[in-house]
């Protein structure tokens, strides 16, 4: 794990920052006829106006076909996460996930929110309202000298309680001067994770990111081009993330706009 000093914290709290700034600005704009497409080009342009790099543009995964295309994770209803934005059309009723993260300054934030598209049913406004539920539990628990596993479990008491369930295929993640780091944070608890767990210290800053479905646990590429993760019993999915850092008395979340900090 790499403890960060105040220093590189606060270069995080100016890309976390800004990636809330494009979070706001982006789901602003979600509504019934805009394209995926139109909600990256805004954030493209909006990470370029900052002078930062987007962080997924360009990712390789070694399944996938080609680097990932966009500044946005763009997912819709069963799609959990990596939806890549195109010329997909928002209807009435949807529920969106729009996943951000860029580097700036050196240092990266990576933050996540799902929205609905004009009025929700009640069944997807409970998903909306237990997944970040679970985000808004782990914040509130995250102190120095706790074990990792007594957050999550209480995550997956949280969505399991509610009779959801939690995405185990993605977890979340360390996070710095790179995207992934050590160590890696689930959302549950089970043997290999406790095998695995690990304790909160002073600098140590993560990615928390519960993705809950409405449905079954497991998911499954979307089609060969091996980026788009669905449930695979197509239930629907919401995933909301933030990146936070320990501090001495407790937890600060670094993903939100240096007004509302």
């Amino acid at each position: 794990m790499m403890l960060k000093s105040g220093q590189e914290i606060e270069l995080m709290r100016r890309a976390g920052a800004l990636v809330a700034g494009v979070l706001d600005d982006v789901c602003a704009r979600v509504e019934p006829g805009i394209s995926t497409a139109a909600l990256n080009a805004r954030a493209e342009a909006l990470i370029a106006d900052a002078g930062a790099e987007p962080l997924f543009k360009g990712v390789v995964n070694r399944a996938a076909r080609k680097p990932f295309p966009a500044a946005l994770c763009i997912s819709v209803n069963e799609e959990v996460v990596h939806g890549i934005p195109g010329d997909r059309i928002l209807a009435a009723g949807d529920v969106v996930s729009i996943d951000c993260g860029v580097r700036l300054g050196g240092f990266c934030g990576d933050s996540a929110r799902t929205v609905a598209v004009g009025t929700a049913d009640e069944r997807v406004q409970g998903l909306l309202e237990v997944a970040s539920g679970a985000l808004r539990l782990a914040i509130d628990l995250v102190q120095p000298g706790l074990m990792w596993s007594e957050v999550a479990g209480r995550m997956q008491a949280h969505v399991e309680s509610s009779g959801m369930s939690v995405v185990r295929d993605f977890v979340g993640h360390g996070i710095g001067r790179q995207m992934h780091e050590e160590p890696k944070v689930p959302n549950y608890v089970d043997a290999k994770q406790r095998r695995a767990d690990f304790r909160l210290e002073p600098g140590l800053t993560l990615a928390i990111e519960p993705m809950v479905a409405l449905g079954e646990p497991a998911v499954k590429y979307a089609d060969a081009d091996a980026w788009v993760i669905v449930t695979q019993d197509g239930s629907w999915a919401a995933h909301f993330e933030h990146t936070v850092a320990v501090v001495d008395d407790g937890v600060e979340v670094l993903t939100v706009s240096r007004s509302a900090a």
